[in-house]
């Protein structure tokens, strides 16, 4: 869990200093910086997704996802849960939502999060997601000067999501084959396109509500294999 844990503290530091810049920073440049991470979003969305072999698994991994999300409507009970901790903390933010979900989607879906805590699993090597931890702490001053400090509230997910992952591959050993990988972080790389779009204001779309494709996606890729 090392690595993990070094991933949690990079982002409480990045979303510190990210806090403070919001303070001193006018708001045409937080809103630059914004939409310059969101087009970086997009690209690294883009360059995920464009991995993937088996486009008709994805296909139906995300529209089953998204069915199954919109039934129980994530977004919704997310949205619910980070309004009773704004109360709770007692934080005056407009953007603390966009803040959790931006980051919790950003941190979590991308290529590093998986092979990393799978890395760590099966070698007890953390090399992967200690990068990861540089680069999500520099993401999370960017991040957190534009949407504020829901960015930080994100190491909650992050950390139960890349823990679990790391205890998986400890109990399922090297059955995890590496094309299941790819494929996996070729949906968390749709999302983040989809996120992108949110970012740059272009449509909104309930990325959070189709989280579920990931789960999905092996499920299908399993059936499809014995069939």
């Amino acid at each position: 869990m090392f690595g993990t844990i070094v991933n949690v503290i990079t982002i409480i530091i990045g979303t510190s200093i990210g806090v403070l810049f919001k303070r001193k920073l006018p708001e045409k440049i937080i809103h630059i910086i914004f939409q310059s991470l969101g087009l970086f979003t997009l690209f690294f969305g883009i360059a995920m997704s464009l991995k993937s072999e088996n486009y008709l698994v994805i296909v139906f991994s995300l529209a089953l996802g998204a069915i199954l999300g919109q039934l129980i409507d994530i977004e919704k009970h997310i949205t619910n849960l980070s309004e009773k901790i704004k109360k709770r903390a007692k934080i005056d933010s407009s953007t603390f939502n966009e803040g959790l979900i931006t980051a919790f989607l950003l941190f979590c879906t991308g290529p590093m999060t998986i092979l990393g805590a799978i890395d760590e699993g099966l070698r007890s090597n953390s090399e992967l997601l200690l990068t990861k931890a540089v680069l999500d702490g520099f993401a999370s001053i960017a991040l957190a000067s534009a949407l504020g400090i829901g960015v930080g509230v994100a190491i909650i997910p992050l950390f139960i999501y890349q823990s679990a992952i790391t205890l998986a591959a400890i109990f399922l050993g090297n059955f995890l084959p590496e094309n299941l990988i790819i494929e996996i972080s070729a949906i968390g790389g749709i999302l983040l396109i989809g996120m992108a779009i949110n970012m740059l204001e272009i449509k909104n779309i309930k990325v959070i509500n189709i989280l579920p494709a990931i789960v999905i996606m092996p499920v299908l890729s399993y059936l499809v294999s014995i069939f």
